[in-house]
């Protein structure tokens, strides 16, 4: 068997915040989007599709992230599976309207957490 070209990651815990909770947040129906387009154009053996549990980007919608390439995607919709697949997965392209930009990455928490440490730790001089 050989490796998967990519593999795509669907949270399935995204509790988005109050002002994205218009009903269009469903990881199942997304993720059986995506399935259906990977089947339908023959890339089973080469792409997949998994649920991933939470992946720590609540602020930003419904997350997608494809490895190994490390594309985030945000605020994807049932609608975007078509796209992801053809445009990001066949083509090479990042969909720049739903990519998660680097320094969002993580809510922040890890950036806060290591912020904290580094004003707290001595410094090196001292």
């Amino acid at each position: 068997m050989s490796k998967f070209t990519h593999h795509i990651f669907v949270c399935n815990k995204c509790k988005p915040p109050k002002h994205l909770r218009d009903g269009k947040h469903d990881s199942a129906k997304l993720r059986a989007a995506l399935k259906k387009e990977i089947k339908r154009l023959g890339l089973k053996a080469q792409v997949r599709a998994n649920d991933s549990g939470c992946l720590d980007q609540c602020d930003d919608g419904q997350v997608v992230v494809i490895y190994p390439q490390a594309i985030w995607y945000g605020g994807v919709t049932e609608g975007d599976a078509e796209r992801i697949i053809h445009e990001t997965i066949l083509a090479g392209k990042v969909l720049e309207d739903l990519q998660i930009p680097s320094e969002r990455l993580g809510c922040g928490k890890v950036t806060k957490k290591m912020e904290s440490e580094s004003s707290s730790a001595p410094s090196p001089s001292s």
